[in-house]
């Protein structure tokens, strides 16, 4: 019944996998939700221009925020969202806006609260609103309380009087109305009936309220007496073409890449390989199955972490294989040798998965917008990676080696004992010429950026990008002389096909306003429409400090909680050691970007995030082993004990890496500036952390050891 049940299992996960990813039977893919880096739009961060904090700004920014919302929710596009970003910033993404212009307009003007009659004469308007605020009315009933500055209270209790005393006459119906209307940019958003002239500056508004509706109008209201100018901070405008390639080079890349490591599973590891290769098709279905009933929002970022994601659940299933196979070569049955792996590989994977997991945690706090969906969708799939792996790939892996058929060494991939491949590599002993090695690398790189500048992107130094199809190959001279009218410095180069495509660069951060005029200029010259306008983005100063501090303060705070982490599993000098090494990894990547001139933008940030808690995985099986080394070698050296524990997880560390990059390489080659942008300090990053788990991890803990060792000697 088992293999019965296992057989079954396998069956319906590849059955499900293929009806659900192909669209011929039910689909989450249809559910999911689409970014704007895929249907195009517009989204626009905004800065409250007050003096307000604490909590005084915390509720001007809730009722912003649903002003705003009202206001796109009328605009007529697919699902857009409103954020609050920060303390003081709100985001706006909207999924199909085509007219950048209008809908920056229409978002950032000052709230418009009226009271009017019935006949559409004016009582008051939202300056005159003191507050409004959640009460009850007499009875217990939810309700609205008003209150008005002395101005408003007397054109309220005016108000109030003609529509007592029926005076007011509604045009439409020709009959008295004794409503006061309650009118937001143009919408009522409530009609309250007048019961009795209202005096003192205090009013109540009753009705059937909902806590929602109660809470939703008040903020309305309140909104009209607490109007705040906003700011244009960052801008981008992505066109519907643009997104629609973005949408198919993703896909193209992310099947690649997943079906480059089911066959490199097979390759590898045959019996084993399939038994992940299965537990991994679920582990697609399931996180597609959450992203699409959490509602969250498919990205560009998005996919990129889902790869990544990827890569880190055949991360788990390479562990375990790799301690079955040492199991089996330890003289132990097969049988045997999955159930022991399977036991003595847990530890391992929940303590190198729950380093990046903090990672994402703490980058989806402090990260914004698409860096926010990159982290969702990696914890997610961190999480369904280790339930996969560990309860579906035991499963059937166990059950497998049950067989007669399939439960052989020779269907494991094992080869015969005789031929192991026994040679060990001797790695403390050559350490500092590992130091050395590193030290020239991060030397030569970070001097070179320092000494010619980081090539700091937009987002960092602050300005404006905006990509345009000029349908034709136009001179950089031509586009220059329309920016020179408006008195604008810019860098000018070509792209897209037969260079048709112009890409215009500004260090001065544009407004909506400033791009329109200078667009307008360009429309008019080369004989082009807004829908020739294919990106635009622009970024103020400020975004860019922010966006440093955020960065350090995240590696900071990331490293720190990993490096609690490790000391409460492992001891003080494994965590030392392990920071080292992240640093090391850090300081790696910077000097890559620094030595080839690569530009430093917000998802090198989130790339630097995620080397911080994907870098250590590596290290982490390391420092297991030599834990677990440590109890039955307790007599020997320690050199020898870190070389013997390297020996044994090399293996491991060069087959993970070279998953997860084999992942990840597709998405840089085929997903488009974005993704590239994503993936190149992940690669580096990578390969980085892979090296240093074993050059400079290891031996700093050596160096640790002795230098404590010696202390314990000196003081005897």
């Amino acid at each position: 019944m088992k293999k019965v049940l296992a057989a079954l299992l396998a069956l319906l996960i590849i059955a499900g996998a293929i009806t659900t990813l192909t669209g011929i039977g039910p689909s989450f893919l249809d559910k999911i939700k689409l970014g704007l880096d895929f249907k195009g739009g517009v989204y626009v961060v905004m800065q409250a221009e007050t003096d307000a904090t604490g909590a005084e700004l915390t509720a001007l920014m809730e009722q912003t925020q649903t002003i705003i919302e009202d206001r796109v929710n009328k605009m007529g596009l697919s699902e857009p969202v409103v954020t609050i970003e920060g303390q003081d910033k709100i985001r706006i993404e909207l999924p199909g806006a085509d007219d950048s212009e209008k809908a920056i307009e229409t978002i950032g003007k000052t709230a418009q609260l009226q009271f009017i009659l019935g006949d559409g004469s004016l009582v008051l308007d939202g300056s005159k609103v003191k507050d409004a605020s959640i009460g009850k009315d007499e009875k217990g009933f939810n309700a609205i309380d008003l209150e008005f500055d002395s101005e408003g209270a007397a054109a309220f209790e005016e108000g109030t009087r003609k529509a007592f005393y029926g005076e007011v006459i509604n045009p439409t119906t020709g009959k008295p109305d004794d409503c006061i209307y309650i009118v937001l940019d143009g919408n009522v958003i409530s009609s309250p009936s007048v019961n009795a002239v209202i005096s003192g500056g205090k009013a109540q508004i009753t009705g059937n309220f909902s806590d929602e509706e109660m809470t939703e109008l008040a903020m309305l209201i309140r909104g009209g007496a607490l109007p705040v100018g906003l700011t244009e901070v960052q801008t981008s405008m992505i066109g519907p073409n643009l997104g629609i390639d973005s949408l198919h080079s993703s896909i193209l890349a992310g099947v690649i890449g997943v079906v480059l490591i089911l066959l490199f599973m097979i390759a590898m590891y045959w019996v084993m390989g399939v038994t992940a290769d299965i537990a991994l098709l679920l582990y697609i279905m399931i996180v597609f199955g959450i992203t699409a009933l959490l509602s969250q929002v498919l990205n560009l970022p998005g996919i990129a972490g889902f790869i990544l994601s990827i890569g880190m659940a055949v991360d788990a299933n390479v562990i375990i294989f790799a301690r079955v196979k040492e199991e089996y070569y330890s003289d132990k049955s097969l049988r045997v040798s999955v159930d022991s792996g399977f036991r003595r590989a847990l530890a391992t994977i929940v303590d190198s998965q729950l380093t990046t997991l903090i990672a994402g945690v703490v980058l989806y706090q402090m990260g914004t917008g698409p860096v926010k969906g990159f982290a969702a969708t990696l914890m997610i799939g961190i999480v369904v990676s280790v339930l996969t792996a560990v309860l579906v790939t035991q499963f059937l892996l166990k059950t497998t080696a049950e067989t007669k058929l399939l439960g052989t060494p020779k269907f494991f991939g094992f080869a015969s004992k005789r031929f192991m491949f026994k040679r060990e590599f001797s790695f403390i002993k050559y350490r500092k010429y590992f130091y050395i090695v590193s030290l020239v690398i991060i030397l030569v790189g970070v001097g070179s950026g320092l000494i010619r500048g980081f090539n700091y992107g937009i987002d960092f130094t602050g300005g404006t990008m905006m990509q345009i199809d000029m349908h034709q190959t136009v001179s950089v001279k031509e586009v220059q002389s329309v920016l020179s009218e408006n008195d604008i410095e810019a860098s000018v180069v070509h792209a897209g096909e037969n260079n048709q495509e112009v890409i215009i660069k500004t260090t001065k951060s544009l407004d909506n306003a400033a791009r329109q005029v200078v667009l307008k200029d360009m429309y008019e010259t080369f004989d082009l429409t807004a829908k020739d306008v294919i990106n635009a983005e622009q970024f103020s100063a400020s975004i860019g400090d922010l966006l440093k501090q955020n960065a350090i303060k995240a590696v900071l705070i990331a490293s720190l909680c990993m490096l609690i982490y490790i000391i409460v599993r492992f001891e003080w000098k494994f965590g030392v050691a392990s920071l080292i090494a992240l640093i090391h990894d850090v300081l790696i990547v910077v000097a890559v970007y620094g030595l080839f001139q690569i530009p430093i933008n917000n998802p090198f940030i989130a790339g630097v995030l995620i080397i911080v808690g994907y870098s250590i995985n590596d290290t982490i099986v390391i420092f297991d082993r030599v834990r677990e080394n440590l109890k039955f070698m307790k007599k020997t050296k320690i050199e020898e004990l870190l070389d013997k524990s390297i020996n044994q997880t090399l293996v491991r560390s060069i087959m993970t890496s070279l998953t997860t990059i084999i992942a990840i390489i597709p998405l840089y080659i085929l997903g488009g500036t974005t993704l590239k942008d994503f993936t190149l300090p992940l690669i580096v990053g990578i390969i980085a952390g892979a090296a240093s788990s074993v050059t400079i991890a290891s031996p700093i803990y050596y160096e640790l050891t002795m230098l404590t060792n010696r202390k314990k000697y000196q003081g005897k």
